[in-house]
This record gives C-alpha cells, sequence and structure tokens, in this order.
C-alpha cells in the first residue's frame, strides 16, 4: 500500500501529503502534519481537518481509501493544530473502544520533544499543576489549583543550548494543551508558543554576522510550537502485542536544533532525527 495518503482541500487550495507510519487490519497511525487541525473546530467548523478529509476519501472512494477497503476510521486522541507526530487512528468501533479504554486509563506511554526558551534547573523532573480552561478564553488552558483537573507531566533535558533547552516530555495525564501550559508555568515556554508567551526563535539572535535581507522580515527558524509527538507505546487493542510508533522529526524542527546546536552552544547529545 501507498505509504502516503494524499488530501485536498478545494475551499482554501490546502494540500497534505501524510506518511503512514504503523498499519495493520485494525490500526492506522499517521505523521499529523502541523498546520492542520485533528478534528473539526467547535468555533469555525469550516476549517479543514485531518478527520474531515479522511471521511471525505472514504466516501469519495478515493484511491488510498480503495485500496485498504476502509468504510471506518477514527482517531483516538488528538494533537493541536500546530503539533506534528504521531496520531493513532482505530479501522473498526470495536477498535476505537478499545483503544479509548487504554487512553482513559493513561495506560499508552506518549513522547513528546519540545524546544524551549530557557534552561531547567534539573536534568530531570516532573510537574505537577492542575489544569482547566481559562475563564476568559475557553479556546486556551490554565493552572487552576481549586478547579483544574489532575494533570501531571514528566520531563528530561535531552540538550541544553545558551537561552533554550531540547527536551523529552511524558504527559502523564491527557489535558488540552497539557505540555504547553505545564512548560510556561515553570518558566520554560515552548518556543513559537504564541497563546501561551513562547518567543519565536530567530537566526539573527544566534548568528554573530547574520546578515538580514534588505526589503524582507526575518523569518523564524521554526514558524509555530516547536512541539512534535515523536513516540507512541501501547498494547495491540487485539493482539496485546507491545507495539512502539515513532515519527521522525519534521524539518522545520530538526533544522532549528541544527542552528542551535552550531551558534548556540554545544549540546549534551545528539537526538535521533532519522
Amino acid at each position: 500500500m501507498n505509504a502516503l495518503i494524499k488530501l485536498s482541500f478545494p475551499a482554501t487550495h490546502g494540500f497534505w501529503e501524510v506518511p503512514v507510519l504503523y498499519e495493520d487490519e485494525h490500526l492506522l497511525a499517521l505523521d499529523k502534519p502541523a498546520g492542520l487541525l485533528t478534528s473539526p473546530d467547535r468555533y469555525d467548523p469550516q476549517r479543514p481537518n485531518l478527520m474531515k478529509l479522511l471521511h471525505a476519501g472514504i466516501s469519495t472512494g478515493k484511491p488510498w481509501a480503495r485500496e485498504r477497503a476502509l468504510d471506518y476510521l477514527m482517531n483516538a486522541h488528538r494533537l493541536d493544530f500546530e503539533t506534528s507526530g504521531v496520531l493513532l487512528l482505530a479501522k473498526s468501533k470495536p477498535v476505537l473502544v478499545a483503544l479509548a479504554n487504554q487512553f482513559g486509563s493513561e495506560k499508552p506511554i506518549k513522547e513528546y520533544a519540545a524546544l524551549v526558551r530557557g534552561n531547567p534547573a534539573s536534568d530531570e523532573f516532573e510537574i505537577d499543576a492542575r489544569l482547566a480552561p481559562h475563564p476568559k478564553d475557553p479556546a486556551r488552558m490554565r493552572v487552576d489549583p481549586k478547579r483544574g483537573k489532575k494533570s501531571r507531566t514528566r520531563v528530561q533535558v535531552v540538550q541544553r543550548f545558551r537561552g533554550f533547552a531540547l527536551l523529552k516530555c511524558l504527559p502523564l495525564t491527557g489535558r488540552t494543551h497539557q505540555i504547553r501550559v505545564h512548560l510556561c508555568h515553570v518558566g520554560l515556554p515552548i518556543a513559537g508558543d504564541s497563546v501561551y508567551g513562547g518567543p519565536p526563535l530567530f537566526l539573527s539572535s544566534l548568528k554573530p554576522d547574520y546578515r538580514k535581507k534588505k526589503g524582507e522580515p526575518e523569518r523564524p527558524l521554526i514558524g509555530r510550537t516547536a512541539l512534535h509527538a515523536e513516540t507512541l507505546r501501547l498494547a495491540h487493542p487485539v493482539t496485546q502485542a507491545e507495539l512502539t510508533i515513532s515519527a521522525p522529526w519534521p524539518k522545520d524542527l530538526t533544522v532549528a536544533v541544527k542552528y542551535l546546536q552550531r551558534f548556540a552552544g554545544t549540546p549534551l547529545a545528539q537526538p535521533d532525527t532519522e
């Protein structure tokens, strides 16, 4: 089968080639690109989203859907609009229910790569801070010790740079925007996360002899929230075998880290970007 699923949204001339990371008769794992919603936006249902595009492809008999004989496909979890990486889908309702039970019990292990502004005091730490919707903006979350739901994120430092750090984040609960809000809460906002105060990463701030092109604004090295769902580990919902699914780093994150390695100090370790 084709390792790419091609999706288009004529209304906005949008086009995506979505890599298939894993597939069997029960599951389909995709590498969701940044800049595409997982499911419909409650405030603007007309925005393109991955599930709507997939369902349209199934209903119209697109080649990728025909060759898989798909008549059902649903996501077991979500990724934010700007977050890239592993997204797991079920090919039948019983499999979706089994996955929902796993995700609800917080058994799957999710590992994210996050590029943040600042440097943690410790190489390993845990953030335990209750989260709730922001009272003035329900699309945002905030730390709320009284009304918030229990939320925990384990964090490991992968590389340190001058002014930035590359982290591995393991959310132990599954709250909306959890990693983003938790890191902001401890003074480590994710680069490019304008919603939670993450500053953009510009080459001019790293390279001493940087020369700006006349008449052109400088673009950030990574033009979105620098968060990538790198690995998902869980029990297969049918066979119960241990399943590990990984998504390679997207080009923008790879480039940003390479420039940090070159101009902002020696990293502690090399990430696996293959």
